[in-house]
């Protein structure tokens, strides 16, 4: 059954519904420039509604700044980007936790730098961001990886099927193709990806 990851979770309600309707996992964001950014004890009071996966979206924490916010908001894993991003993700397998490693996807997908035991999370590059910016690449570019990978960058319920099909991917992730503005998920659009996808 292919992984659901709801990410940029900011709202109680949003929370419990993705519990309700079966997601996998879902990301709370920690990043100051991201339209969705709470802080971390935001995120562990969140994380306490829901019972599956729990990641925390970084930009450019060292590794022992990660794993101090990780512990504090509660995590299962973490999804580390920008500076330091190899070293964090390192860090963070060594204390045990899950690791959606970020890959940036022009046009050529290369992962030489995923470490080993990271789930690589695959996103469209956009020069000045990192990630989130709800932008497809093209998903034929990922089909034939040999290893489990997540597609996020522009799903929504209408195109999250073909996304599967194309790249076969292991997981999926969702951001803003669920949402009424950001960091306010629309519940049935939030419904609506999940059945796509199962």
């Amino acid at each position: 059954m292919t992984w659901v990851k709801l990410c940029g979770m900011t709202r109680d309600d949003d929370v419990g519904l993705a519990a309700e309707i079966g997601a996998d996992a879902v990301g709370f964001v920690i990043a100051p420039d991201s339209p969705r950014c709470i802080d971390s004890a935001t995120a562990a009071r969140l994380g306490e509604l829901f019972s599956g996966s729990r990641y925390l979206v970084t930009v450019d924490l060292d590794p022992q700044a990660l794993l101090v916010q990780a512990e504090s908001a509660g995590v299962t894993g973490v999804q580390p980007h920008g500076r330091h991003s190899v070293d964090a993700a390192r860090a963070a397998r060594a204390a045990g936790l899950d690791v959606l490693f970020p890959v940036p996807v022009g046009d050529s997908l290369d992962l030489g730098l995923v470490p080993v035991g990271s789930t690589p999370i695959l996103d469209t590059a956009v020069a000045g961001h990192h990630g989130g910016v709800g932008r497809r690449f093209d998903w034929s570019l990922a089909a034939g990886v040999d290893t489990d990978f997540v597609v996020a960058g522009g799903l929504d319920p209408d195109n999250v099927g073909d996304a599967l099909t194309i790249s076969g991917a292991w997981g999926v992730d969702v951001a803003s193709g669920v949402e009424k503005e950001p960091g306010v998920k629309d519940p049935e659009a939030m419904r609506r990806f999940v059945e796509a996808v199962r």
